[in-house]
């Protein structure tokens, strides 16, 4: 009972019955104001006559210079007429049963008494009128009719004075005018009802049509709150322009919200993928250290070379975990906007530089370099060193000894394209498709799995893109294209913490697969190349660094 009693009183007041109601109560205003004109101008334009009818008898009166005598000779002609030939005409003393709509005539003497006319005796109308009228004298200089009361009935009554000084007086009964008005009131009250009524009806179908939208745009609402983020307020042909326009902002936002929505549904999906890799990382080190240290504890460990290898062991697992955590502090500063010492950087020398180390590092692994002479770039030195040691790493770990490397650096275009390929085993299409995800490792390669990822973070903080060019049994080719003006190309400061300070470039940070390996980079032959910064769809995607900060 109390939900049917609410319910009531919302819908009472809702916008749809407010509406209704005031444009009810306006054009019931209008109506009752148009009918009280109309009955105004009605009983104007009835009096009016009834006044011109009264000024014209008392006009034709004065005219003909009649004198009571006169008027008494007229009348006892008159009432011999009657007798001879009885009819409508009759003036006798049924005269006191005047229709209300007839003219009452009686003279009155200086006292303002009525007075006999011939053997006609006043009837008690006519006296009536005679007392109604206080000063017959006024009356008959008067320019207008008055208003009187005869008997209780309402009159218009004009004065006349005869030629011998007689003054008459002349009243024509209004109340056939009061019977007119009262019935046409009526008659607009019944046609005004219904009238009002069917408005009503109207106007309650227009607003409740007009509404609809409205209340699409309620249902919406209410269904995303349910969990339908698809849902959209359908389009009307005949909306209002200000509707419409409310309509599209409010499916813009729903876009907006929806598209958030996936996002963060995405990016905490990442996060919690990208915090169990890590712990997965963290926990295989520390168990072998924890492993090697309760061997000793226990006593296990008398073999002193059995001790050697074990604190190597605990070293190498240490240094592990330093690097690991190394690359997730710097995955954590590309995260946070990362803080750039930006100068001119001459990036054959670190290209050269970087193919000397790798020689080194595999002396039968052949390395072919096309950088000569100089080409600057405005770039954290760093950070560029930390791209170059990373790619490198990548071939190094997960390419043949003597597979062949080509790292080739040309200014294309007003940018700097850097290109690492290898003849390696390749990557098939979905491994492509991961290659810049964090802890992604192909096959389960060695490696922590974040290298290419820093690379690429590294890359976007100086407004650049990788791309990548792979296939199976057809190697690896990964380009880095980076503006290649002098003026900055991303946040820079005088003075903070460089990209790669704490991290040893090109060391344990592989992503665990070949060189190139990331979302959005793996091709095939039909599809050669694709861009760190587009999906495989060839859509633009975020950053892969974005997860982290989420």
């Amino acid at each position: 009972m109390r939900e049917r009693a609410g319910g009531r009183s919302r819908r009472f007041h809702s916008l749809r019955a407010k509406l209704t109601l005031v444009n009810v109560a306006l054009l019931a205003l209008g109506i009752v104001a148009a009918t009280a004109v109309s009955l105004i101008g009605m009983r104007h334009y009835l009096l009016e006559n009834v006044d011109a009818e009264l000024t014209s008898s008392r006009t034709s009166l004065q005219r003909t210079g009649l004198t009571l005598r006169q008027i008494e000779s007229l009348s006892e002609l008159g009432i011999a007429l009657d007798k001879l030939s009885p009819g409508p005409h009759s003036t006798d003393s049924g005269a006191s049963s005047l229709p209300r709509n007839e003219t009452v005539f009686v003279a009155v003497d200086r006292a303002g008494e009525p007075i006999t006319v011939g053997t006609l005796r006043p009837t008690a109308r006519q006296r009536d009128l005679a007392s109604a009228v206080d000063d017959p004298k006024a009356l008959a200089t008067a320019d207008e009719p008055h208003d009187v009361t005869v008997h209780g009935d309402p009159y218009r009554a004009v004065g006349a004075r005869l030629a011998d000084g007689t003054t008459v007086l002349l009243a024509t009964s209004t109340a056939n005018v009061q019977t007119g008005i009262h019935k046409a009131l009526r008659l607009d009250i019944t046609l005004g009802t219904g009238l009002l009524t069917l408005l009503a009806v109207l106007t309650m179908i227009g607003v409740s049509h007009r509404m609809r939208p409205l209340e699409d745009m309620v249902e919406t609402a209410s269904a995303i709150a349910d969990g339908d983020l698809a849902r959209r307020v359908p389009p009307h042909h005949d909306t209002a322009l200000e509707v419409e326009q409310l309509r599209l902002a409010l499916n813009s936002m729903l876009h907006q919200v929806e598209t958030a929505f996936e996002t963060r549904e995405r990016s905490a999906a990442q996060l919690r993928r990208f915090v169990a890799d890590a712990s997965h990382e963290l926990r295989t080190p520390l168990a072998a250290i924890r492993g090697y240290l309760q061997l000793y504890d226990k006593g296990m460990l008398r073999d002193p070379a059995e001790r050697t290898r074990a604190l190597g062991r605990v070293h190498a697992e240490a240094d592990r975990m330093s690097r690991l955590v190394d690359e997730l502090l710097t995955l954590a500063r590309l995260d946070q906007g990362p803080e750039l010492r930006l100068r001119n950087v001459d990036l054959s020398r670190l290209v050269r530089e970087a193919a000397d180390d790798l020689r080194v590092q595999q002396p039968d692994r052949p390395v072919q370099v096309a950088a000569d002479g100089a080409l600057l770039v405005r770039a954290d030195e760093s950070g560029l060193r930390q791209v170059l040691g990373n790619l490198l790493a990548n071939v190094r770990t997960h390419t043949p000894q003597d597979a062949p490397v080509s790292v080739s650096l040309e200014r294309v275009d007003g940018t700097v394209r850097l290109c690492v390929a290898d003849e390696g085993p390749g990557l098939d299409e979905d491994d492509a498709a991961r290659i810049f995800d964090r802890f992604f490792r192909a096959g389960g390669g060695a490696g922590s799995g974040l290298g290419l990822a820093i690379v690429q973070g590294v890359v976007s903080a100086h407004g650049g893109e990788v791309s990548v060019r792979t296939a199976p049994g057809a190697g690896v080719r990964v380009t880095v294209v980076l503006p290649g003006g002098g003026g900055p190309v991303g946040p820079a400061v005088a003075e903070g913490i460089p990209l790669g300070e704490g991290l040893p470039v090109g060391e344990g940070s592989g992503s665990g697969g070949p060189v190139g390996k990331g979302p959005g980079s793996g091709a095939t032959t039909s599809e050669p190349v694709r861009s760190s910064r587009a999906a495989t769809t060839g859509t633009p995607r975020s950053r892969p660094t974005d997860t982290a900060r989420r």
